[in-house]
């Protein structure tokens, strides 16, 4: 898919959105295919002047925003979900041609995403309050939920619509009203989210949207006292630091953060369910995934078979342009994450490691890495003490349950973990033992809408999805009353 072919289209937007209006500022910055090096557009590139702007349009349509009733909200939403749905050709083409995944990969997410919408939908009205008993005859106590405020959700480029999405959701069911900035790499399926929206009848100021520079973007929402509640999804490190300055306006945060999930197969499991799971979870979006597995520990009883079966099915993975039939692999974002992976590689072989696999930059060039299986694998690793980010599953071995335990908590982050056993007495314990806010058990997927997703220790705080997703932008009000 060429740059030229997803610009012909009505969603297809290149300014900064505020007030309801695409506007255009003095600078652009450049969105490329990284799987061709194509210029697909240059894009607005919004700073503290463009930002103010967003923040004040959401901060002016809070208060009728918020008056609606949730079924109004709900009927909105439920638009915005269709119209995501009658786009979803359109909206997987365009994220192909900025993030580079396959675009049946990228359909689906299309999908995910909207999901979140219909889910939020339905659970805006069940914002429920609560009456509590008296301490004392005469008198009235009432605990309401009422929606923060203006939010700032900030995304990143793997997901690019399905983060957004996870975030915007339960905000404008709770009665919230947002700024949006989107990563850089992949500003333009955001924005034609956001035009969706507007098409569904999203008030405008409800929702906002700026991209460009980071830092002055950052500083703007950080600094604002009209900024209630920042979500992020993105680095620890960049979490910490909002974190910090969130502290100064004493602003909620919600932070869903970096991994550094075990995948553990024990001797008792379905190796070729293992396989398969692997395959699927490790190798998705090139391996540029939170919740994918970073370190592949596998029992001495069935190592050899594990590597070998994992092996043979990685050579059969098609690597290429995501528009291309049969791809299923696509480039990584970009040179700096192609470097960062080949490092890693690099610093396992000198440590030890092989690469039964791969190894090295496709012969595709620009942003493509081969599939990568490294075998004796050690916690010396950079590998193992860093997200990779990247095609490259690196196993390790393990003898008893007690040593991969330990060893499968010993990292700051706890996103995602999985394991593979037939043993229903180690199901329980080994799911009880591990350090991680959602573990995948004979499962190799965690992320669904119905379902809370984050993270404990420094993969971040609060949770996304499920029931309790809404919970993240509703404050409680508790009403006293006497003298009846």
């Amino acid at each position: 898919m060429s740059g030229q072919n997803v610009q012909n289209h009505e969603l297809f937007k290149t300014g900064y959105f505020a007030a309801g209006k695409w506007q255009q500022c003095g600078a652009t910055f450049e969105v490329v295919n990284p799987a061709t090096g194509e210029l697909i557009a240059s894009v607005a590139k919004a700073g503290k002047k463009e930002t103010q702007a967003a923040v004040d349009a959401a901060y002016a349509a809070f208060p009728a925003w918020k008056r609606k009733t949730a079924k109004e909200r709900s009927e909105i939403l439920y638009r915005w979900y269709e119209l995501i749905l009658e786009n979803k050709r359109y909206l997987a083409e365009l994220m192909t041609a900025e993030q580079g995944k396959p675009v049946q990969e990228a359909e689906g997410e299309v999908v995910y995403a909207a999901n979140f919408i219909q889910w939020f939908a339905e659970q805006g009205k069940r914002a429920n309050g609560e009456i509590i008993p008296p301490a004392k005859p005469g008198s009235k106590i009432y605990a309401t939920r009422e929606p923060v405020g203006v939010v700032v959700a900030i995304t990143p480029w793997n997901f690019p619509l399905a983060m957004l999405t996870r975030k915007l959701g339960p905000a404008l069911a709770a009665g919230c009203t947002g700024v949006i900035k989107p990563a850089n790499n992949t500003p333009l399926s955001a924005f034609a989210l956001l035009a969706l929206a507007q098409q569904a009848g999203v008030p405008d100021g409800v929702l906002n949207g700026v991209a460009g520079d980071t830092q002055a973007i950052s500083d703007t929402v950080m600094a604002s006292d009209k900024v209630r509640k920042i979500s992020f999804t993105g680095s620890t490190e960049v979490g910490k630091t909002l974190v910090r300055n969130a502290a100064d306006t004493m602003k909620k945060v919600s932070m869903e953060l970096g991994g550094n999930a075990p995948y553990i197969v024990f001797d008792d499991a379905d190796i070729q369910a293992a396989v398969k799971g692997a395959i699927a979870n490790r190798f998705r979006n090139a391996g540029q995934v939170c919740v994918s597995a970073n370190r592949f520990y596998i029992q001495d009883g069935v190592y050899d078979e594990f590597v070998s079966l994992l092996a043979e099915e990685v050579k059969k993975l098609k690597v290429g342009n995501g528009m291309d039939d049969g791809v299923v692999l696509g480039p990584l974002i970009d040179d700096a994450a192609v470097e960062k992976v080949e490092k890693h590689v690099n610093d396992a072989v000198e440590k030890g490691g092989k690469a039964l696999v791969g190894g090295k930059r496709h012969k595709l060039g620009h942003s493509f890495f081969e599939p990568t299986v490294i075998v004796d694998a050690n916690e010396a690793m950079l590998l193992a003490q860093e997200e990779t980010f990247g095609p490259v599953a690196p196993c390790f071995r393990f003898k008893t349950e007690e040593e991969v335990i330990q060893r499968a908590n010993n990292t700051p982050f706890g996103l995602a973990a999985y394991f593979y056993s037939q043993n229903l007495q180690r199901v329980f314990r080994v799911a009880e033992a591990l350090e991680s806010g959602m573990i995948g058990i004979n499962e190799c997927a965690v992320s669904t809408e119905l379902a809370p997703f984050g993270g404990v220790k420094e993969s971040g705080l609060g949770r996304e999805g499920s029931v309790l997703g809404l919970d993240e932008f509703l404050e409680v009000k508790t009403w006293h009353l006497g003298g009846l």
